[in-house]
């Protein structure tokens, strides 16, 4: 039988240079090969002819920054047994005792030996959504900051139409915006521009109107109004853009729909942060683990210091946490109770953290075995003691200076059917 030997590479990633270090094979003598390439398209591709011409088996580099993505667009799907992304943390080098021959030895030596913890790289059509899904996130942040700005403006003019519309932006607030960037100053013509129940607060909107609006604050207006138009009309052609991309995901999203608190933009973030193949995690609690949805471990001469949350992805963090807020308001259901029963011990914060936990735990299972949410009811934790939720309902009773006695109830024949 032919005898298969490992070769492995490390390579310490630079914005300009990369520096690759190749090891003998395992159980060969000879020293480690050591070459420095530019981060150019021909340059990377005359560096994995050289990797492949010495028959590198294993490959591992820092993940420094966004310089690491050019060579994994060269390396990814070229035969390479393993292609491995590190964390810096795994492979930080002692003081003194730094220079780039160094570290691509060193972490060519950690991937030998089987020391480094590879991090999370998705396929490319996963990354494409991420990228997209990100850019529509911070799309949503710069509207927000425009629309704060228009708001801003207006209480700098005196006009305090933001304490009477419920949304600034909304028809009538963009009904009047419009009227005053053309021109019109009257507070008794610019109220007839509201809709809806509005009309009812006619006088309400007149008075707000009365302020010291001037061609400073119009000319202003004017161009932070162009940039809300603008930025919605982005926002709205990357949902037609995310809609198309998310065709082949349709079933999951279905799947994921199901969950109280998740709708589709929230399904959207989920497969793109996380793809649709759960095997990448071994258990749900290492999902959530690299989601930072876990409790930190900080133990030091047998007293826990903190448990305060790990960082992990917080794109995906922030979606689960909104979602946890959501399911917390819906009238039903097993994630409220487990809001409310944790949120009685332990307050809001810790409360909303647990339940997006939870939903995060439950998106892993329906995407692993293609099931959809099957909902414990909000009487689960009541239903899961009954002898203790007896005694403590009693308890609260007594506290009230009643006195209770309890008696079985034979079910109906009603419910028998």
């Amino acid at each position: 039988m032919k005898e298969v030997y490992r070769r492995c590479c490390g390579m310490d990633v630079h914005k300009e240079t990369v520096v690759a270090c190749v090891l003998p094979p395992d159980g060969k003598p000879g020293d480690p090969l050591k070459k420095i390439f530019g981060t150019f398209r021909k340059d990377l591709t005359r560096m994995r002819g050289w990797l492949k011409l010495l028959k590198v088996t294993d490959i591992a580099m820092e993940s420094t920054g966004v310089y690491w993505r050019p060579i994994w667009n060269v390396l990814e799907d070229q035969g390479f047994e393993r292609l491995l992304l590190a964390n810096p943390v795994q492979v930080k080098a002692l003081a003194g005792r730094k220079s780039d021959g160094r570290d691509c030895q060193r972490i060519a030596e950690y991937m030998q030996d089987r020391r480094l913890d590879a991090s999370l790289v998705p396929s490319r059509q996963i990354r494409e959504l991420r990228h997209l899904l990100r850019h529509r996130l911070s799309l949503l942040h710069q509207r927000n900051e425009a629309h704060n700005q228009i708001r801003d403006l207006f209480e700098t003019a005196n006009v305090k139409l933001s304490s009477v519309l419920s949304h600034l932006l909304g028809l009538s607030g963009r009904r009047i915006i419009e009227a005053l960037i053309a021109g019109e100053d009257s507070p008794d013509k610019l109220s007839w521009k509201v809709r809806g129940r509005l009309r009812k607060k006619e006088q309400l909107v007149k008075e707000s109107l009365k302020g010291c609006f001037n061609s400073f604050h119009r000319t202003m207006l004017e161009t932070l109004y162009q940039q809300y138009q603008f930025l919605s009309g982005q926002i709205d052609r990357f949902n037609t853009l995310l809609s198309e991309h998310m065709a082949p995901f349709s079933v999951q999203i279905d799947l994921l729909t199901t969950i109280p608190g998740v709708d589709r933009i929230v399904a959207w973030h989920l497969i793109a942060e996380l793809g649709a193949d759960m095997t990448v995690f071994p258990t749900a609690d290492h999902c959530a683990s690299w989601a930072g949805m876990t409790p930190g471990d900080d133990e030091s001469a047998g007293k826990q210091r903190s448990t305060r949350c790990k960082k992990g992805n917080k794109f995906l963090r922030r979606v689960l946490v909104q979602s946890a807020w959501a399911a917390s308001r819906c009238k039903h259901g097993y994630l409220r109770a487990l809001f409310f029963r944790i949120k009685a011990r332990r307050g809001w914060s810790k409360a909303v953290v647990a339940v997006g936990h939870k939903i995060l735990v439950i998106a892993y299972n329906i995407l692993r075995t293609g099931t959809p949410y099957f909902d414990l009811g909000d009487d689960y934790f009541d239903r899961l003691n009954p002898i203790r939720t007896t005694r403590r309902l009693v308890h609260r009773l007594e506290r009230l200076g009643l006195h209770v006695q309890l008696s079985a109830v034979s079910p109906s024949p009603e419910s028998n059917n």
